[in-house]
């Protein structure tokens, strides 16, 4: 009789300890284009770790293109690169998130110093937030106070600089901002110029980027390098083209980069141009995401070898919609959740983690605009 009473102990302890934690909640931030203040700009869900279905939980208005959204490191406070695409403005703008409401507040707004801020990083510490600017390709710093504000910028630098194509690379174009595995370093992809520029990061000081020991990286001419990120053994990096249709595999250490491969995530075929947009890995890092826009409106996904860092290509997935600008992945690793921009839609999959495939789940909700999304477990 004891031993059986241990057993079903065990089988309950066994059950509990593999459910998710008491109270915990998975939220999903969507930003957009809604081009009118008047019209809602941001939109709080929260989702179904078991189906995939979204509940909204409220909405945000009174700002205008919020067409790139992040969470600080302790998920209090919500920043927005806002007035994007607004011809003589430029913005970054600051929220608070009560977990209990699901409900976001305005605190405080700073001049993105560029036209089009598109991209920004915030550092762990959640003191200071880098901006990249894309129309005017600079990159402007600010300190973060301990309500969650923005200060005004202590530092702004400015590229001038091109590449082969004169329509699309007639000038630098910064499309984001990552900072290394150890934040000792920010990368900067440069699309206009078809460089990965490189600083070396220190908080302590009011003018925290300083030239690195290996100021860029050059990437295939024409390729236009939009969007990085490390992989979670901060061994490799990854890139993913805008124009070039490929993802570049790098080696990383010590704020250098060297190329290991370059794949493409869809054969152009057709198609006179490609697309890439955003790159993710997942959590356990045996899958990297790309999605391709250019009338593809695709995923591809990528097997991940974590010795070598090389990539093979294990199939596609549509969108289920018109244009994937930006997607993100559950903490999980569970849900891959896409805003598709032109078609107005964000859309739901579920990963098998077995199988390294991603399955739609009908989960498909109209938001006008979605551009950019954000998974965040409370």
């Amino acid at each position: 009789m004891a031993n059986r009473c241990k057993w079903g102990a065990f089988l309950w302890l066994m059950w509990f300890t593999s459910q998710p934690a008491f109270g915990s909640h998975y939220y999903v931030f969507v930003g957009s284009y809604n081009w009118d203040k008047t019209k809602n700009g941001i939109y709080v869900y929260e989702l179904d770790t078991i189906s995939g279905a979204l509940m909204p939980k409220s909405v945000v208005g009174g700002v205008l293109n919020p067409s790139f959204i992040s969470l600080s490191p302790n998920g209090e406070y919500l920043y927005a690169c806002t007035e994007t695409q607004t011809a003589g403005a430029g913005s970054v703008t600051a929220f608070s998130f009560d977990t209990a409401s699901a409900q976001l507040s305005y605190i405080n707004s700073q001049r993105s110093e560029g036209e089009n801020p598109v991209y920004f990083a915030i550092i762990s510490s959640g003191w200071w937030l880098l901006n990249a600017n894309y129309t005017e390709a600079s990159v402007s710093a600010y300190s973060l106070s301990a309500n969650g504000s923005i200060l005004p910028p202590t530092q702004v630098i400015s590229f001038r600089d091109s590449s082969i194509n004169r329509k699309r690379q007639d000038k630098a174009h910064i499309h984001a901002a990552v900072f290394s595995p150890n934040e000792d370093y920010i990368f900067f992809p440069d699309l206009g110029a078809d460089k990965i520029r490189c600083y070396s990061f220190d908080g302590s000081t009011n003018h925290p980027l300083q030239p690195a020991y290996y100021p860029y990286t050059k990437t295939y001419p024409g390729s236009g390098p939009r969007h990085i990120v490390f992989h979670p053994n901060g061994r490799f990096c990854y890139c993913i083209e805008e124009m070039g249709g490929a993802i570049e595999a790098f080696s990383y250490f010590d704020g250098k980069l060297k190329s290991l491969q370059r794949i493409f995530y869809h054969k152009k075929g057709r198609h006179k141009q490609y697309s890439g947009a955003d790159i993710h890995i997942t959590p356990d890092g045996q899958m990297l995401i790309a999605s391709n826009r250019a009338k593809v409106n695709a995923l591809s996904l990528f097997a991940i070898d974590p010795k070598t860092g090389f990539l093979t290509a294990i199939g596609k997935v549509s969108t289920h919609g018109d244009h994937p600008r930006m997607f993100d992945i559950s903490p999980d690793g569970k849900f891959v959740i896409v805003a598709n921009q032109l078609s107005g839609n964000l859309v739901v999959f579920k990963r098998d983690k077995v199988h390294n495939t991603l399955e739609y789940t009908g989960v498909n909700i109209d938001i006008p605009g979605a551009s950019c999304v954000q998974i965040r477990k409370y």
